[in-house]
Protein backbone atom coordinates (compact mmCIF):
# COMPACT_ATOMS: atom_id res chain seq x y z
CA UNK A 1 0.00 0.00 0.00
CA UNK A 2 1.28 3.14 -0.83
CA UNK A 3 1.25 6.21 1.63
CA UNK A 4 1.99 9.70 0.72
CA UNK A 5 0.73 11.89 3.90
CA UNK A 6 1.79 16.13 3.36
CA UNK A 7 1.12 18.91 6.05
CA UNK A 8 1.74 22.59 5.63
CA UNK A 9 1.68 25.59 7.60
CA UNK A 10 2.45 29.17 6.33
CA UNK A 11 4.68 30.87 8.58
CA UNK A 12 5.38 35.15 8.24
CA UNK A 13 9.35 34.78 8.63
CA UNK A 14 12.43 34.54 6.31
CA UNK A 15 13.43 30.98 6.30
CA UNK A 16 16.80 31.84 8.17
CA UNK A 17 14.38 33.05 11.13
CA UNK A 18 12.33 29.95 10.66
CA UNK A 19 15.29 27.79 10.52
CA UNK A 20 15.58 27.12 14.40
CA UNK A 21 12.79 24.76 14.24
CA UNK A 22 14.57 22.55 12.41
CA UNK A 23 17.36 22.71 13.59
CA UNK A 24 17.20 22.40 16.93
CA UNK A 25 14.95 19.14 16.58
CA UNK A 26 15.94 16.46 19.65
CA UNK A 27 17.84 19.23 21.31
CA UNK A 28 17.10 21.20 24.59
CA UNK A 29 16.33 23.81 22.07
CA UNK A 30 13.82 21.80 20.56
CA UNK A 31 10.53 24.64 20.04
CA UNK A 32 8.51 22.27 17.05
CA UNK A 33 8.20 18.95 18.55
CA UNK A 34 4.91 18.49 20.82
CA UNK A 35 6.84 16.70 23.64
CA UNK A 36 3.93 18.31 26.23
CA UNK A 37 1.57 16.10 24.84
CA UNK A 38 3.31 13.31 22.13
CA UNK A 39 6.48 10.77 23.04
CA UNK A 40 9.49 13.21 22.64
CA UNK A 41 11.72 13.00 19.32
CA UNK A 42 15.01 11.95 20.60
CA UNK A 43 18.15 10.73 18.69
CA UNK A 44 21.76 9.29 19.98
CA UNK A 45 23.23 12.01 18.63
CA UNK A 46 22.93 15.56 17.88
CA UNK A 47 20.95 16.40 14.72
CA UNK A 48 23.20 15.20 11.66
CA UNK A 49 23.36 12.38 8.81
CA UNK A 50 23.16 8.72 10.49
CA UNK A 51 21.75 9.69 13.78
CA UNK A 52 18.67 7.47 15.11
CA UNK A 53 16.24 7.36 17.48
CA UNK A 54 12.71 7.77 17.41
CA UNK A 55 9.89 8.77 19.20
CA UNK A 56 7.23 6.06 20.96
CA UNK A 57 7.16 3.06 18.59
CA UNK A 58 8.35 4.79 15.49
CA UNK A 59 12.12 4.37 14.61
CA UNK A 60 14.40 5.97 12.28
CA UNK A 61 17.80 7.33 11.00
CA UNK A 62 18.65 10.40 9.46
CA UNK A 63 19.45 10.18 6.14
CA UNK A 64 19.45 13.41 5.08
CA UNK A 65 20.13 17.25 6.57
CA UNK A 66 20.50 20.42 4.65
CA UNK A 67 20.64 22.78 8.10
CA UNK A 68 17.80 25.68 8.00
CA UNK A 69 16.17 23.95 5.07
CA UNK A 70 15.11 19.86 5.80
CA UNK A 71 15.66 16.99 7.43
CA UNK A 72 14.74 13.34 6.28
CA UNK A 73 14.43 10.52 8.50
CA UNK A 74 14.16 7.15 7.09
CA UNK A 75 12.20 4.51 8.88
CA UNK A 76 13.30 1.24 10.90
CA UNK A 77 10.55 0.64 12.62
CA UNK A 78 7.41 -0.31 13.27
CA UNK A 79 7.64 -3.85 10.35
CA UNK A 80 6.17 -2.69 7.59
CA UNK A 81 6.99 0.93 7.44
CA UNK A 82 9.13 1.41 4.55
CA UNK A 83 10.10 4.61 3.73
CA UNK A 84 10.88 8.26 5.33
CA UNK A 85 9.30 11.39 6.39
CA UNK A 86 11.04 14.99 6.44
CA UNK A 87 10.57 18.29 7.53
CA UNK A 88 11.25 21.43 5.41
CA UNK A 89 10.74 24.93 4.86
CA UNK A 90 9.51 25.95 1.32
CA UNK A 91 10.11 30.03 0.54
CA UNK A 92 7.11 30.81 -0.80
CA UNK A 93 7.47 35.08 -0.38
CA UNK A 94 10.22 37.24 0.86
CA UNK A 95 9.48 36.77 4.38
CA UNK A 96 7.36 34.16 4.36
CA UNK A 97 7.69 30.19 4.17
CA UNK A 98 5.59 26.98 4.59
CA UNK A 99 6.99 24.74 6.64
CA UNK A 100 6.32 21.08 5.38
CA UNK A 101 5.93 17.39 6.82
CA UNK A 102 6.17 15.12 4.09
CA UNK A 103 5.97 10.92 4.92
CA UNK A 104 6.39 8.85 1.56
CA UNK A 105 6.28 5.04 2.24
CA UNK A 106 4.83 1.56 1.37
CA UNK A 107 3.42 0.03 4.15
CA UNK A 108 3.54 -3.40 3.99
CA UNK A 109 2.23 -6.62 6.07
CA UNK A 110 0.32 -5.64 9.12
CA UNK A 111 0.77 -2.46 8.54
CA UNK A 112 -1.52 -2.07 5.91
CA UNK A 113 -3.98 -1.98 8.34
CA UNK A 114 -1.96 -0.43 11.56
CA UNK A 115 -1.06 2.89 9.23
CA UNK A 116 -4.89 3.96 8.54
CA UNK A 117 -6.20 2.24 11.68
CA UNK A 118 -3.42 3.08 14.23
CA UNK A 119 -0.96 5.46 13.60
CA UNK A 120 -2.54 7.72 10.49
CA UNK A 121 -4.76 9.09 12.63
CA UNK A 122 -1.99 9.71 15.57
CA UNK A 123 0.47 11.03 13.19
CA UNK A 124 -1.56 14.09 12.16
CA UNK A 125 -2.83 14.75 15.23
CA UNK A 126 0.97 15.24 16.46
CA UNK A 127 2.01 17.03 13.15
CA UNK A 128 -0.50 19.59 13.58
CA UNK A 129 0.46 19.66 17.37
CA UNK A 130 3.67 20.90 16.02
CA UNK A 131 2.66 23.03 13.62
CA UNK A 132 0.54 24.96 16.63
CA UNK A 133 3.90 25.57 18.04
CA UNK A 134 5.71 26.73 15.28
CA UNK A 135 3.00 29.89 14.45
CA UNK A 136 3.25 30.34 18.27
CA UNK A 137 7.15 30.76 18.12
CA UNK A 138 6.76 33.74 15.68
CA UNK A 139 3.38 35.25 17.25
CA UNK A 140 0.88 34.08 15.35
CA UNK A 141 -2.07 32.28 16.77
CA UNK A 142 -1.49 28.95 17.51
CA UNK A 143 -4.93 27.97 15.68
CA UNK A 144 -4.59 24.35 17.61
CA UNK A 145 -6.43 21.41 16.23
CA UNK A 146 -8.61 20.01 18.31
CA UNK A 147 -8.22 16.07 18.08
CA UNK A 148 -10.59 13.64 17.17
CA UNK A 149 -12.30 11.51 19.12
CA UNK A 150 -10.54 8.84 17.47
CA UNK A 151 -7.60 9.89 18.57
CA UNK A 152 -8.36 10.72 21.80
CA UNK A 153 -9.56 7.30 22.29
CA UNK A 154 -6.20 6.12 20.65
CA UNK A 155 -4.56 7.99 23.57
CA UNK A 156 -6.48 6.73 26.04
CA UNK A 157 -5.87 2.98 24.97
CA UNK A 158 -2.40 3.20 24.17
CA UNK A 159 -1.77 5.25 27.78
CA UNK A 160 -3.94 2.87 29.76
CA UNK A 161 -6.07 5.64 30.21
CA UNK A 162 -2.61 8.28 31.47
CA UNK A 163 -2.49 10.50 27.86
CA UNK A 164 -1.75 14.19 28.57
CA UNK A 165 -4.40 16.33 27.47
CA UNK A 166 -3.99 18.62 24.35
CA UNK A 167 -4.51 21.24 27.22
CA UNK A 168 -1.24 20.98 27.94
CA UNK A 169 0.71 21.46 24.45
CA UNK A 170 1.32 25.36 24.92
CA UNK A 171 2.53 24.70 28.87
CA UNK A 172 5.91 26.51 29.23
CA UNK A 173 7.57 22.88 30.15
CA UNK A 174 7.19 19.46 29.02
CA UNK A 175 5.18 17.20 31.45
CA UNK A 176 8.14 14.68 31.22
CA UNK A 177 11.30 16.64 33.06
CA UNK A 178 13.75 14.51 30.43
CA UNK A 179 11.32 15.27 27.57
CA UNK A 180 13.97 17.42 26.46
CA UNK A 181 17.63 16.08 26.97
CA UNK A 182 19.30 15.27 24.18
CA UNK A 183 22.93 15.86 23.31
CA UNK A 184 24.19 19.31 22.79
CA UNK A 185 23.64 20.31 19.53
CA UNK A 186 26.18 21.10 16.97
CA UNK A 187 26.83 23.89 14.92
CA UNK A 188 25.28 23.52 11.93
CA UNK A 189 28.78 24.60 10.31
CA UNK A 190 30.33 22.04 11.48
CA UNK A 191 27.84 19.23 10.31
CA UNK A 192 28.89 17.30 6.73
CA UNK A 193 25.53 17.06 4.95
CA UNK A 194 25.55 14.67 2.09
CA UNK A 195 22.07 14.77 -0.01
CA UNK A 196 20.52 11.45 0.28
CA UNK A 197 18.81 9.71 -2.63
CA UNK A 198 14.87 10.90 -3.22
Amino acid sequence: MSVINIHRTRLPVARERAAVLLDGLASQRDRLWPSNCWPALRLDWPLMVAARGGHGPIRYAVVGYQPGQRVRFAFSAPKGFNGWHEVRLEVVADGEVDLVHELRMHATGLARLSWPVVFRPLHDALIEDAFALARQVFGQEPAIKPWSYRVRLLRFLLSFGNATPQSALLAASPRDPFARIAPPLLPAESMTTPESSS
